[in-house]
């Protein structure tokens, strides 16, 4: 896989990643093998539901270990610097242009994918809204392209 795609992680994600992996090879791997040593001896394969069960999860397991190597090969640490512009790691403050309502306006972290959590307000570096707001500056005003149609937003703070 020449092309892999990066992968944007802060420290704190990338640590939770690891865990995650460590968990799944040394708690859950030998579980399920457990299980599954158990579910053979109960007899006959072919109607045994436990046996069924437990290679099935040994299937996720595995995929899920898998999947977090690859991710692990291809990271980036996202980097908290001083910037004038919004960037991967930066947290953005705007205001919704033509929204009386929006008094207040939202913030937003930008991240990676993998750690983008909207009820957290964070955001990823993918979505329609980060990608505007990208390389701008406070003041500026840019043009959101969703799938709703179009807004503006004005960056009011960088962080």
């Amino acid at each position: 896989m020449a092309n892999a795609k990066t992968v944007y992680l802060t420290q704190e994600g990338l640590d939770e990643l690891k865990s995650e992996l460590d968990n799944l090879i040394n708690v859950k791997r030998p579980e399920n093998i457990q299980a599954i040593k158990e579910a053979r001896s109960l007899g006959d394969l072919s109607e045994n539901a436990d046996y069924d069960a437990a290679r099935n999860e040994q299937a996720q397991i595995e995929g899920r270990i898998k999947t977090i190597e690859k991710m692990l090969e291809n990271v980036s640490i996202i980097t908290k610097t001083a910037t004038d512009k919004v960037a991967l790691g930066t947290t953005v403050a705007i205001k919704y242009i033509d929204d009386e309502d929006d008094e207040d306006g939202e913030e937003y972290e930008i991240v990676g994918s993998q750690e983008a959590d909207p009820f957290a307000s964070k955001i990823s570096n993918e979505s329609p809204i980060a990608k505007a707001l990208l390389d701008h500056k406070v003041g500026d005003v840019v043009t959101v392209e969703s799938p709703n149609g179009s807004y503006k937003v004005e960056i009011t703070e960088i962080k």
